[in-house]
């Protein structure tokens, strides 16, 4: 079992990531393809809430459960504490801290739909206004 439950956990580490990329940034990918909201939304809305909330995401217990499994150590605390935490964190992470990130997230994506949303609209009226 050892090598493809680590195969499983380096791709459940790899979805996690991606996954962190999307909520963070997928409000840039719904500029070109605004269908891609309805999965981008909620995807925002969780990891805003996880960060803000001080959870551990269900995708860390099943990648340590799978390392385990593997007979590699596990690891305490969440994704972001044992892989990011010292690329996009600063130094003494505080809970105030962790909730204006986290907030953060939100207020980005919000502004990016805002936007989006004045853009379409303008467009709109661009084209009914048109002879």
């Amino acid at each position: 079992m050892g090598i493809s439950d680590r195969l499983l956990a380096d791709a459940v580490l790899l979805l996690h990531g991606l996954f962190i990329l999307f909520a963070v940034f997928g409000g840039l990918l719904v500029w070109r393809w605004p269908r891609l909201a309805w999965l981008h939304l909620p995807a925002a809305a969780w990891a805003g809430w996880v960060v803000s909330a001080g959870w551990i995401c269900p995708l860390t217990p099943l990648e340590n459960a799978l390392r385990r499994s593997a007979g590699e150590a596990g690891y305490s605390g969440g994704f972001v504490e044992h892989y990011l935490l010292a690329l996009i964190y600063p130094e003494g992470l505080t809970r105030p801290l962790q909730i204006a990130l986290g907030l953060g997230v939100l207020l980005f994506n919000a502004a990016l739909y805002a936007r989006l949303l004045v853009l379409r609209r303008r467009r709109k009226a661009t084209r009914d206004a048109a002879p």
